[in-house]
């Protein structure tokens, strides 16, 4: 097999709108990620949550919205990109679409959308008991999308 859908994360701090990192896989099962520079309107909020990260962190080693949604549109433009969390990666993407006055060029679907033979719990399941024997963190988009790329693999071997 050497396609493989589109599978997108985006890691947001605890109020689930500020986008702090976003992954994707590409079509060959390679995957880009990326901390996200904080657009200086985004950082007004007194009780803004940065999770784990600093803010100098994401300043110095995080590349900005615009840069990551021009590489987003580069890889994956008119595609539907497939997710775990659906309305937590919608709302980032759309603060980063809003805030630079980009029109959306991806649609977000549920990544167990792609397995209609199995129930969205039996899905949900099987990504979380990955998580486990992988050892990766469910709220890192690295390891999000490297987890739906490996169960997709999975299903898809199972069911050849």
């Amino acid at each position: 097999m050497t396609d493989y859908p589109g599978f997108i994360a985006v890691e947001t701090g605890d109020d689930n709108s500020l986008p702090l990192a976003i992954a994707w896989a590409l079509p060959n099962g390679q995957i880009k990620h990326t901390l996200i520079q904080p657009d200086d309107e985004w950082l007004n909020d007194e009780l803004l949550s940065l999770g784990g990260y600093d803010l100098d962190e994401l300043r110095h080693l995080g590349i900005s919205p615009l840069d990551v949604l021009r590489e987003l549109e580069n890889d994956h433009f008119s595609e539907t990109l497939y997710t775990a969390g659906v309305q937590d990666d919608e709302a980032a993407l759309s603060l980063m679409f809003d805030d630079f006055g980009v029109d959306p060029f991806v649609e977000l679907a549920p990544a167990a959308n792609l397995y209609p033979e199995l129930d969205a719990g039996d899905w949900s399941r099987a990504r979380s008991e990955l998580f486990g024997e992988m050892g990766l963190e469910p709220l890192r988009p690295e390891h999000e999308v490297q987890v739906m790329l490996y169960l997709h693999q999975r299903l898809v071997q199972r069911d050849a």
